[in-house]
């Protein structure tokens, strides 16, 4: 039950659904800002028109007079309010300039983030989990300022910060109004051409023309998509599919999801005929992205225009794969992927040079544009909690034209938390129990698809424009570890976590209990006391999901050849000639790749759990109700550090672990006396017991190491015969 009333998604008194209500509602705001814009800068254009000019040195009594009215309705609270003068040079950029000193924000953009507040209500009605999203949480600090002008200037200094372009991009629902907003908070749209088009619904600047098929190629400007031949795992080439379906199609999407790649088979029909079946997945909440521009902006602009580097990717993966001009051509897509390749089927040039025959997007926005061959069959499957597939703004279930080719599902699947709802496994599970029907379908019409496949090869798509994420710290070389999950690169790299260790002194004796009962294995001694760490990690984007990670270790002096005081001489090593380490004692994560990776890879043990973390900020939190383990507190006053790279230490079998990790941020050294930990469980495992015997539950940490925003990598781990 909400604030209002009523269940999430129920209708109100009157029979109309909350959410609809809510987003027609923003829409019309959102209408309103805009005007108020176009008003602006009629306004704006005629205050600084030559004939008024002219007049106002000719007849300064009138002339003067029109202009003062003008600059009055364009700067007054009472007007069209804040700087609203964007003149180039002279005396309406100095004005311009003044409003910005004194605060002022225009009328357009205390509407836009009125605007922007409601269609966040609707979000959350029916998908509260989104409360809990790092981009979201960030979102709302700005629109919940105290003053609509502190949260319009929040929200602009949010847009610039290239640290939230990913928490940004990943509120899908949200992405129509964050565009408009944005167009609308730059005070000159001429800044930002594309993001105002896009806003207003026209077309935006659109780029020299160039032809995006085949026979254009050669011509285009090839720095942008590119793609590479790339070989499968010998554990992915397992799971591939041998035959021609529409769920083994989409098992082969579910396998690249997390690669940045595509995969073109070449599959015999019933007829003997060699087709092709182009499969093309969608994003991967949490995990990194190389395929696009880390500006949301301009990630999102790319995605719908058919010339993208996306599409132009795919474009060159399909002429190095050697496909014939005229063979017949299956495109499946999930997504952003579904995006893409409904975006191909519209291209004329690119259904000149292949027949278009199927096009099937699962879980990809609804789509109004007809393919350029009308003989194209068109899919659409989407479940109706799946927010991704309204980003339109229309929604699922919309009325408009389609063509006679297509065939749409919607249907409501049990799965209704973002971004679970929109995981490809989620559908193929789905497309077995709960719409079989919809899976004949397909299948049926993939009917000349459906035989043995002779070739598979798999493309990862990149784009030059732009270095790859987490550049030049993580662009390292990776091996492949096999795991229960499935393959695993290490090292793992985390490119987008928040961190806090929160460091203990206790009892020797008590921290040695804890360690396993291993020669050489000791506690290092800080004068009478050694030392626990309790790790908050909240891993936003990593090459094994997202999750948030809770560590309980042990700092532990050289397994060989202990000395006094060696853990602090060797902080003047570097990190991979270090001796000593910390030893992990208990770790709970919150994803089973992760706890898989973590027990297997590293030796650490790990449990899986629910628990929340929010450390982005000096205000900072963790909780895990299974735990029963609370931190919060404010950090007080902090000094900069040098980054900080540990060595971790495990167990496997007889053996054990060491793991190198490396880390890049802007790391702080802050007292302990602002956080506190709380347990809210009397039970004495899996942690609970560990911290009451160190009695680091009863005590503030003696300090704590903050990094907001950094990245990570961890080795794979090294055994050692000890």
């Amino acid at each position: 039950m909400r604030a209002d009333g009523h269940a999430p998604g129920r209708p109100t008194p009157d029979g109309q659904d909350t959410r609809e209500q809510l987003r027609r509602c923003a829409r019309d705001v959102v209408d309103v800002a805009e005007g108020i814009r176009a008003v602006s800068e009629r306004a704006r254009t005629a205050l600084f028109a030559p004939p008024l000019t002219a007049s106002a040195r000719r007849r300064p009594r009138t002339g003067l007079a029109a202009q003062w009215a003008l600059l009055r309705a364009l700067t007054n609270k009472q007007g069209l309010g804040g700087p609203g003068i964007t003149a180039p040079r002279g005396m309406g950029h100095v004005l311009g300039a003044a409003g910005e000193v004194l605060g002022r924000e225009s009328l357009a953009a205390l509407v836009a983030v009125t605007a922007l507040r409601i269609r966040i209500a609707a979000v959350l009605v029916d998908h509260p989990e989104f409360e809990r999203d790092p981009g979201m949480r960030r979102l709302m600090k700005a629109v919940t300022a105290d003053k609509d002008p502190e949260a319009v200037r929040a929200l602009r200094a949010l847009f610039r910060d290239r640290g939230a372009q990913r928490a940004l991009s990943g509120l899908a629902p949200l992405m129509t109004e964050l565009l408009t907003v944005r167009a609308l908070l730059d005070e000159d749209p001429r800044n930002d051409e594309t993001g105002w088009a896009l806003a207003v619904g026209r077309e935006p600047p659109a780029d020299p023309p160039h032809g995006i098929g085949t026979g254009h190629l050669a011509g285009r400007d090839k720095g942008e998509g590119a793609a590479v031949a790339v070989d499968l795992t010998d554990q992915e080439k397992q799971v591939t599919a041998t035959e021609g379906s529409f769920l083994g199609f989409l098992r082969n999407i579910e396998m690249l999801s997390s690669g940045g790649r595509i995969l073109v088979q070449n599959v015999r029909g019933p007829d003997g005929v060699v087709r092709y079946v182009v499969q093309a997945p969608g994003m991967a909440p949490g995990r990194p992205r190389n395929d696009f521009p880390q500006d949301f902006v301009g990630a999102w602009r790319n995605l719908f225009m058919t010339d993208s580097p996306y599409t132009r990717a795919i474009l060159l993966a399909l002429a190095d794969h050697g496909i014939p001009r005229g063979a017949d051509l299956a495109l499946i897509g999930h997504g952003e992927g579904g995006i893409a390749v409904l975006n191909l089927a519209q291209d004329e040039e690119f259904c000149r040079a292949y027949r278009v025959t199927h096009v099937v997007a699962v879980g990809s926005p609804a789509d109004n544009n007809k393919p350029a061959d009308p003989r194209t069959w068109v899919a659409g499957i989407t479940n109706q909690h799946d927010i991704v597939a309204v980003l339109d703004g229309r929604g699922a279930g919309s009325a408009f034209d389609p063509h006679p080719n297509r065939y749409e599902v919607q249907y409501t699947g049990p799965s209704h938390e973002f971004p679970l709802c929109h995981m490809v496994h989620e559908y193929i599970e789905h497309l077995r129990t709960v719409v079989p029907e919809a899976r004949e379908a397909v299948d049926e019409a993939l009917t000349p698809y459906r035989g043995p496949v002779v070739r598979t090869q798999a493309y990862r798509l990149k784009n030059r424009a732009t270095p790859p994420e987490g550049y030049p710290f993580l662009a390292l070389p990776t091996m492949s570890v096999p795991t229960t999950a499935g393959p695993v690169d290490v090292p793992v790299r985390y490119y987008d976590s928040s961190a806090a260790h929160l460091c203990y002194p206790v009892d020797a004796d008590a921290a040695r209990g804890l360690l396993p009962d291993v020669t050489g294995m000791t506690p290092s001694r800080l004068g009478r006391r050694a030392l626990a760490v309790l790790s908050l990690y909240e891993h936003r984007c990593t090459t094994i999901g997202p999750y948030t990670e809770i560590a309980l270790s042990v700092l532990v002096d050289d397994l060989w050849r202990p000395r006094p005081y060696d853990a602090v001489t060797d902080l003047l090593r570097r990190v991979d000639l270090r001796r000593t380490g910390r030893y992990v004692v208990s770790l709970a994560v919150t994803s089973e790749e992760a706890r898989v990776v973590a027990q297997e890879i590293w030796g650490q043990p790990a449990m899986r759990m629910t628990a929340e973390a929010d450390l982005a900020d000096r205000q900072i939190a963790a909780r895990s109700r299974a735990l029963g383990l609370v931190v919060e507190g404010r950090l007080g006053p902090g000094v900069r550090c040098p980054e900080a790279d540990w060595i971790l230490y495990g167990r496997r079998g007889e053996s054990t672990v060491r793991t190198l990790v490396r880390a890049h941020g802007r790391l702080r050294l802050h007292p302990g006396t602002g956080v506190r930990l709380r347990l809210d469980t009397p039970a004495a495992e899996p942690l609970a017991g560990q911290l009451r015997r160190l009695r680091i539950d009863a005590v503030r940490p003696l300090f704590v190491l903050a990094s907001p925003q950094l990245m990570v990598h961890r080795s794979a781990g090294a055994v050692l015969p000890r």
